[in-house]
């Protein structure tokens, strides 16, 4: 007995759902790849799942099929926003080529096949830049030298701090030498007093011979 027809409808149960979703989902990519090999087609599919989650396959860059949609259909994917977001594209994209092409000529390369009135506005270019960088340099000189000169006044202000702290701690250390010095005299002063040896007066045991 074959498989019975399942009723195209909306899965009620998100399990259900979920896996339902993911198995067509491979084989709708897996189709889409065989058929572009098989039958060499150009093929662009794009999936949505529920959860805004995008799954993609193309056979060829998708802006180019999209280009062959609108050739073919007459219909036009884009607004006029986007239709001016893609011509500001284009023009920064264009003004950064040309300003590849003018840097490898400033740098002296693909010069061959520019003609005489382009290599004089290139030679005016480079002189322009070239004045500019000498400007440049004396400027940062002229502020390395005010920097130097300024740290210089304020070593030698340091420098004479330094010495009049100096000159400050000797004579500190001076005076405390002085005091010390007194208090040692005054010291030895009552040591030498305190140590004096006492005055005693000898009476001689003896009578005196002279007496009798």
């Amino acid at each position: 007995m074959g498989r019975g027809r399942i009723e195209i409808k909306r899965i009620e149960n998100s399990s259900n759902r979920q896996v339902t979703f993911s198995k067509r989902r491979n084989g709708m990519l897996k189709k889409a790849k065989e058929i572009s090999v098989l039958c060499d087609a150009r093929v662009s599919v794009i999936i949505f799942g529920s959860s805004g989650k995008m799954h993609e396959f193309s056979s060829s860059p998708l802006v180019e099929i999209l280009d062959q949609y609108h050739k073919l259909t007459g219909k036009r994917l884009w607004d006029a926003k986007h239709e001016n977001l893609e011509n500001e594209i284009n023009r920064i994209k264009k003004e950064n080529d040309n300003m590849q092409i003018e840097l490898r000529h400033l740098k002296g390369e693909d010069i061959s096949s520019l003609n005489y009135r382009e290599l004089m506005i290139l030679e005016d270019a480079l002189q322009n830049g070239l004045g500019s960088i000498s400007e440049k340099q004396m400027e940062v000189w002229r502020n390395l030298t005010k920097r130097y000169d300024q740290s210089q006044g304020v070593a030698e202000e340091n420098e004479q701090l330094s010495y009049r702290l100096r000159q400050l701690e000797i004579a500190a250390m001076n005076r405390n030498l002085g005091e010390m010095g007194e208090v040692f005299n005054q010291r030895e002063s009552n040591d030498y007093e305190s140590q004096m040896p006492f005055t005693f007066s000898v009476q001689p045991m003896q009578p005196n011979l002279q007496d009798r």
